[in-house]
């Protein structure tokens, strides 16, 4: 078995770098990084589910006067979306052999903080991946993300334990736009489609997320002058640009995660990542060692998920490409969804 010593080393450097892996998972993605500046990364103190209250309902305005009659009929204008909390870790482990190359206490020290250096990044990899998801990877243990929240199709799929394909529950389907070979002709007007579906009032996107094609092609459309830019997320090294306020972030390329043909518009103030307080990029408790094995481990753990609390200001735009589009349609008649709207294109 290792030397004791060496085990209280690799406690105390993996728990005094919880704080640290926890906030550098929103440099991998900059949809974690805008929910964390809205203080939308909310923590759960424990539970069986994760719920988001919803309100969907109106309540019954009256005319009247003089002594008019106002009658008062009981509705149901609350519900709420209930949500699984789904685990993941990363095990950090060091051999005896390894601990004997390394013997001298700095050389130990280099050698676990590399290993706990990767698993963080390979944390916040796969956290960074689901956040795109649609909750069915490693069969259905992963985090809903954006592909099962605001999805191609809204009008199917339950979401939140709220069935989207039942009457009733057109609250919660969020917007789908299809445009047909986009380029730079033809994408500012669709993106302007999309901005007003998911505008009420002052509530509007704040955040929109494209893979490489939207994002060229929309970098493409620019003049000079509209090449405006958030100089927080820029000087994070993500690459924005902006659209009617909103920073349009590039998330493609290598290590990029939204889906191919997507262009996502988000409104922040709706969507949470709601970790457990105990299990948020924090050691597991325990000594773990093998009893055949001479090493030891140390787990990471990540508890919680990704939550909606509006679905009809989020949208989605998908573009089929040309070759596709020849096949599905014999006319440039581009599709939209939250119901039955059509926006012809």
């Amino acid at each position: 078995m290792p030397n004791a010593n060496y085990n209280d080393v690799f406690t105390m450097t993996l728990e005094s770098r919880t704080a640290k892996m926890a906030d550098n998972m929103s440099k991998n993605n900059a949809l974690l990084r805008k929910l964390q500046e809205k203080n939308n990364v909310r923590p759960i103190l424990g539970g069986s589910k994760i719920l988001e209250e919803l309100e969907y309902g109106e309540g019954d305005v009256v005319w009247y006067s003089g002594y008019d009659t106002i009658n008062y009929t009981p509705k149901q204008l609350f519900t709420a979306a209930e949500y699984a909390i789904k685990l993941a870790a990363v095990p950090v482990a060091i051999s005896g052999e390894d601990l004997l190359k390394n013997s001298s206490h700095a050389q130990v020290m280099d050698l676990l903080l590399k290993r706990i250096n990767n698993a963080e990044k390979s944390m916040a990899n796969q956290l960074a991946y689901a956040m795109y998801g649609d909750g069915t990877a490693s069969s259905g243990k992963s985090i809903g993300g954006l592909r099962l929240l605001v999805a191609d199709d809204p009008t199917t799929g339950t979401v939140g334990n709220i069935n989207r394909a039942t009457s009733g529950n057109e609250f919660w389907r969020n917007q789908s736009l299809s445009v047909n070979a986009v380029s730079k002709d033809n994408i500012l007007e669709k993106m302007n489609n999309l901005y007003m579906a998911c505008s009420r009032g002052h509530d509007k996107p704040d955040l929109i997320v494209a893979d490489n094609t939207f994002y060229s092609t929309f970098e493409a459309a620019l003049q000079d002058g509209q090449r405006f830019l958030n100089p927080n997320l820029a000087d994070s090294g993500f690459s924005n640009l902006r659209f009617k306020g909103a920073d349009v972030v590039f998330d493609g390329g290598q290590g990029g995660y939204c889906p191919e043909n997507h262009m996502y518009f988000l409104n922040t103030d709706y969507l949470f990542l709601r970790p457990h307080k105990d299990r948020n990029m924090k050691v597991i408790d325990g000594s773990r060692v093998a009893v055949n094995q001479d090493a030891m481990y140390r787990i990471i753990g990540w508890a919680g998920n990704m939550t909606m609390s509006n679905a009809a200001l989020q949208g989605v735009l998908i573009n089929v490409p040309a070759a596709s589009s020849e096949s599905s349609a014999s006319n440039d008649n581009d599709s939209s969804t939250e119901g039955d709207t059509t926006d012809n294109g």
